[in-house]
């Protein structure tokens, strides 16, 4: 049965990722709802570990670029090489030209770089000079950011964020699951790690993806939906409070995103329907990111979850 496969995987990423459920469910949700994941939490919290751990879960190619100051656009598209025997010019794929691609600490590199993943992101192809060159069918970009330095980073755009399908805040984990996590790290230093599974073939996640967007969704979830969405960009319309912390608000890609991961979870928890429960569980990581916040609500510390969960209180479902 499909959904077990997938119950396999993630199985076996919340084996390699202790204490990380939200990562685990972000991965699979990015996978069955075809967008691309930026996760962000202070260093050693198992970011790159959760993309390697999900690279070993599926069929595909891997690869991982770690982003710094001196990276420049070619290195991840590629670029035309000239070829002395032949006398002409042939074009040398880079490392978006795989099916999974981890960009490491990605606010690391310059905005020239940074653009260079808007097209991959956005149209799953890439041009070079003239040349456009498509890029595989299954392509995912998982991203990571650490928010503690600032020195030598450099903000992602809000077009960039505006890309990404999810957005993960990961924060430290408990006594309990520190434990855990010495105990799988011995595991491993004695070759006793648990071993994945079969990984998950293209045509499985197709599949996956297809019957997501065929579960059943009434009307007044849609219409809850884009309530929410509007609360966003109307916020006087809902409460003053909103009104003060709100400086813009999210696109349609918000709206089409929502549905997506909403899909995404009712699928991968066995449902034969959306319910707002999925909705409002995906919410946060999908507006996390594509929220401007006004210099009042930073002044006052108020985050945009604290933002999102008042919009949740506000929006009422029909």
């Amino acid at each position: 049965m499909l959904l077990e496969r997938f119950e396999q995987a993630k199985t076996y990423l919340n084996h390699m990722v202790i204490g990380q459920p939200e990562l685990v469910e972000g991965l699979l949700i990015a996978l069955v709802a075809d967008g691309h994941l930026l996760v962000e939490g202070p260093p050693g919290l198992a970011k790159t570990r959760a993309v390697k751990a999900l690279a070993d879960s599926i069929e595909g190619d891997f690869h991982r670029v770690q982003f710094t100051p001196d990276l420049l656009p070619a290195d991840l598209t590629g670029t035309d090489i000239f070829r002395q025997e032949t006398g002409q010019f042939e074009f040398q794929a880079g490392p978006l030209f795989h099916n999974l691609l981890l960009a490491d600490e990605i606010n690391r590199a310059p905005a020239k770089v940074q653009s260079a993943l808007l097209e991959a992101m956005a149209e799953n192809q890439i041009t070079v000079g003239k040349t456009s060159y498509p890029l595989p069918k299954l392509f995912l970009v998982l991203a990571t950011q650490n928010p503690i330095e600032n020195e030598g980073t450099y903000p992602l755009p809000e077009a960039q964020l505006d890309r990404f399908l999810l957005h993960l805040s990961l924060d430290y984990p408990g006594p309990e699951v520190e434990k855990q996590i010495l105990a799988l790290s011995r595991q491993e230093a004695l070759s006793e790690a648990p071993k994945p599974p079969t990984p998950l073939t293209q045509v499985e996640i197709f599949q996956a993806r297809k019957r997501a967007l065929e579960l059943y969704m009434a009307p007044a979830l849609e219409d809850y939906m884009v309530h929410l969405i509007d609360a966003t960009r109307s916020p006087a319309k809902y409460s003053d409070e909103l009104a003060r912390y709100l400086e813009w608000g999210v696109s349609p890609r918000a709206t089409i995103s929502l549905e997506r991961c909403a899909r995404a979870r009712a699928w991968l928890y066995g449902k034969d329907y959306v319910s707002p429960e999925d909705v409002q569980a995906v919410l946060p990581n999908v507006l996390r990111h594509r929220l401007l916040l006004s210099y009042q609500a930073e002044a006052e510390g108020v985050t945009a979850d604290k933002v999102i969960a008042d919009i949740i209180k506000q929006v009422a479902l029909a």
